[in-house]
């Protein structure tokens, strides 16, 4: 029997806390919380314009940079797509450019890996906890993330969805403590629905060899090398 799905996140319970400041994503740190949910407003017609987009014309790249660098590798990789020049794509970059300096500021790290993927299938469809300390996730277009409890291994008894838009602040398994933590999270079933889902993920990164230097993961070469017939290759495969 398939569990129930809320499409309403916010409870103030443990282990999820939602909060309607940025800053309060360092409630992470608080004793038993596994993840914390900024509940937000979009601009006004932001989110009919990314809808509308074909999915081409969506950003997707992964990057290892430092967050001074986020602005210009996101602005390059939708110069390269042909995201659609205007006021609703000047503020994605800058929401992107303020997620990461929240995150980087909340988890104290130097560093961050950047992911913009372009999804259209069930791309990660097990519940799970990363192997990362900690991960945002933003949907900017589609269905949000799906977590739910799972205290036991078995499937959550209760599932409820991200609003599209709202970041989720998860801890991972390397996160530094020693009690469970029993949130799990998974990508939201879309195959064969025709739904194209645009979602950002930020993860921390202790060290590089050379901090001065962006590196960009997918695709080997330059972002703005990358050809249309290229895009397909940095779809991701995990939230």
């Amino acid at each position: 029997m398939t569990p129930p799905i809320q499409t309403i996140t916010g409870t103030s319970q443990e282990p999820v806390k939602t909060v309607d400041r940025a800053r309060d994503l360092s409630l992470i740190v608080g004793d038993g919380v596994g993840g914390v949910i900024w509940q937000r407003q979009m601009p006004e017609g932001f989110q009919n314009w990314i809808d509308g987009l074909s999915p081409l014309r969506l950003p997707a790249v992964r990057a290892i940079l430092p967050p001074q660098e986020t602005r210009a590798v996101v602005t390059e990789v939708c110069q390269d797509a042909n995201t659609p020049n205007g006021l609703h794509r000047d503020w994605l970059i800058d929401d992107v450019c303020f997620l990461a300096d929240t995150f980087v500021e909340v988890m104290n790290t130097p560093f961050l890996q950047l992911r913009f993927d372009v999804v259209s299938d069930d791309a990660c469809r097990k519940f799970h906890v990363d192997m990362v300390r900690a991960r945002l996730i933003c949907t900017y277009r589609g269905k949000g993330t799906q977590y739910g409890v799972q205290p036991d291994g078995i499937e959550p008894r209760h599932i409820s969805n991200v609003r599209t838009g709202d970041p989720i602040l998860l801890r991972g398994n390397l996160w530094p403590s020693r009690k469970p933590n029993h949130l799990r999270h998974r990508s939201p079933p879309i195959a064969e629905t025709g739904d194209t889902r645009l979602i950002l993920v930020l993860d921390a990164i202790e060290t590089l060899e050379d901090p001065r230097r962006v590196h960009v993961l997918e695709p080997k070469h330059r972002i703005s090398e990358v050809r249309s017939d290229d895009r397909r290759s940095m779809i991701g495969n995990c939230e």
